[in-house]
């Protein structure tokens, strides 16, 4: 089944901004629809294409990358007799998928683009590791595009759903509320897509009507292959970074969601363990969220990387990994979630949701912890910014509840401590939109619009 996808999108900018002086790579985790993607687009755009699935290429289609990037011409000829196929047409583009497992034909991009017969788009999982570039010399005539899991919309869209988008994006514009009937659809809407998840394959097992066992089912086996790319790529580290990402949900359930080194090994230090969680967050199948001492609007500037969050890069997963240690996964289960009802920690679903949205939004990720001495106190508290992000050249505060608890005491406090003009201040609630004492409530569904 192939869905609608905003990446198809930034890939026709490229197309026509590069005009075949570049190589795109789509760059992204694994089973997230970079090679669906890939191959539409070329279907759909090119008069012919062809795709070297280096998971699968013979040894003799690799050796023709050493053997004759002096001489493209035998290059091509060489090729197109051992793939059986030529290339016919004016614009045509060929798909290196899985380019990660073979460094050599991402160094050729600098030769095939100077080339300029054919088009090139890379497909690559993991790419952006040392360990799988260390020996070759990354090409400048390459555009990198980020691709994330399915979003609220691209959900909605596969679901046969082009009306609830606009509706969200006009509420949110003009700061109205959607009313409680409207709210209350879109939320369990919403609440479906943090269960079933952002993976291509989840979301067509619910489509054709799957039953949610069978779409944990898909999910678990992607939890799998991602277990096994750690142990498969990360060398050394690899134990380190298998167990970094199994205990996530217990790390999300920690007051503050602070990863905490000690429920991974009671004498694991951070020194220890860096590569192992950047590992992670560079492969894409996790999202780090990095405190900063203060929030200015250099954020990077600031970062103490070794206070951290780590979010799971798709919700739907983390739903799956919550539910891993059960034997049977009643379907009741995944239906008083929907319903907003579930008994386990909501609060870290939401916030790992808000982060997955802000992420695919193009924000960094970073948070804020602070002391402060409330008036009429004599001593510090410790006080924290769930997110802090930068618009329009200023500070923007987000906070995530997950109740009807709205008390926003460190949203006042960061302004009374640093005097700060600020952008916009955001709630991330479940109830609608409204605007109060300098706030704005949103929805959760509506984090995609900050």
């Amino acid at each position: 089944m192939i869905f609608k996808r905003k990446i198809y999108d930034k890939l026709l900018e490229w197309k026509e901004l590069s005009a075949g002086t570049s190589a795109v790579l789509l760059e992204g985790a694994r089973r997230i629809g970079k090679s669906t993607i890939a191959e539409e687009f070329a279907k759909r755009e090119y008069d012919d294409y062809m795709i070297l699935d280096f998971v699968k290429e013979s040894k003799d289609v690799r050796n023709n990358f050493f053997e004759n990037m002096d001489d493209l011409d035998a290059f091509f000829r060489n090729l197109f007799l051992l793939k059986g196929k030529s290339l016919q047409g004016e614009r045509c583009v060929i798909i290196f998928d899985e380019v990660q497992l073979f460094p050599q034909a991402r160094q050729a991009i600098k030769y095939l683009t100077a080339d300029g017969r054919y088009e090139y788009i890379e497909t690559g999982s993991l790419i952006s590791i040392r360990k799988n570039v260390k020996d070759i010399l990354i090409p400048s005539e390459e555009y990198r595009i980020k691709m994330y899991p399915m979003d609220f919309e691209e959900y909605l869209w596969a679901v046969g759903d082009t009306v609830t988008i606009p509706a969200i994006k006009n509420a949110f514009n003009k700061r109205k509320p959607l009313g409680d009937a409207v709210h209350r659809k879109i939320m369990k809407n919403f609440r479906t897509y943090m269960a079933v998840g952002g993976m291509p394959q989840a979301v067509e097992a619910f489509v054709n009507g799957r039953t949610f066992a069978q779409i944990d089912f898909v999910k678990r086996n992607i939890l799998a292959l991602y277990e096994e790319d750690l142990a498969k790529y990360d060398g050394e580290n690899r134990e380190k970074a298998s167990v970094i990402y199994k205990t996530i949900p217990e790390q999300l359930e920690n007051k503050n969601s602070h990863f905490k080194f000690s429920l991974v090994d009671k004498n694991a230090r951070y020194q220890n363990y860096v590569d192992a969680v950047s590992f992670i967050s560079e492969s894409m199948i996790g999202n780090e969220c990095i405190n900063v001492t203060k929030p200015e609007i250099a954020l990077e500037l600031f970062a103490d990387r070794s206070n951290f969050k780590l979010y799971m890069g798709d919700t739907g997963l983390l739903i799956s990994q919550i539910m891993k240690n059960q034997d049977d996964i009643d379907e009741d289960i995944y239906k008083t979630l929907i319903f907003g009802s579930l008994g386990i920690n909501q609060g870290m679903i939401l916030e790992n949701m808000a982060a997955q949205m802000l992420r695919t939004s193009g924000h960094s990720l970073y948070f804020h912890e602070y002391l402060y001495t409330p008036e009429g106190n004599i001593t510090e508290k410790k006080y924290e910014v769930d997110f802090i992000i930068v618009k329009k050249k200023k500070i923007c505060p987000i906070e995530v509840k997950s109740s009807n608890y709205t008390s926003h005491k460190s949203f006042d406090y960061l302004i009374k401590k640093y005097q700060l003009k600020m952008e916009e201040r955001y709630i991330i609630y479940t109830k609608d939109l409204k605007y109060e004492d300098g706030i704005t409530y949103i929805p959760i569904y509506m984090t995609m619009m900050i």
